[in-house]
């Protein structure tokens, strides 16, 4: 039979389980959502700016810079030119070329995947910042250094 004073050992014990428990429950989370993304773009581009929008309403934080010519930027950040689009961004080590739903660019941030980054070719209609009357299929593509890339979505 356990002694009142090994109770009290076992009580102690609980308490600190408990407060510890508590204290990793209350530290703060990766939430790709609150991640900034940095975004390069033509200043006078539209598109650009509802993706942007579409960013920020799905609780990303944006830093927009406006270049005149974005090829430098494409360049530094390894994109070939079959990957290229209207604008490039930056979020938490990754590259993201053009109109990337926010959900896939979170999904991306969760798995962190050993990719340089994701992108959507061209300006397809129906992509975040693109939308209309007519909406067509289109592919989010992981790439590499060496501009391997296999599908990481398809919309």
């Amino acid at each position: 039979m356990a002694s009142r004073n090994s109770w009290k050992g076992i009580a102690a014990g609980a308490v600190v389980l408990l407060m510890v428990g508590t204290a990793f429950a209350s530290l703060p989370t990766k939430d790709a959502s609150a991640l900034e993304v940095t975004v390069y773009k033509n200043p006078t581009c539209g598109c650009c700016s509802k993706w942007i929008a579409h960013l920020e309403a799905n609780g990303f934080k944006v830093d927009a810079h406006d270049v005149a010519d974005l090829t430098q930027v494409k360049l530094e950040h390894g994109i070939s030119r079959e990957l290229t689009a209207c604008h490039t961004a930056l979020v938490d080590g990754y590259v993201i070329e053009g109109h990337v739903p926010a959900e896939d660019i979170q999904r991306l941030l969760q798995e962190r995947p050993d990719v340089v980054g994701l992108a959507v070719p061209g300006m397809p209609m129906g992509s975040p910042g693109m939308e209309g009357p007519i909406s067509e299929p289109y592919n989010v593509l992981t790439f590499d250094r060496n501009s391997n890339t296999t599908v990481f979505a398809k919309h």
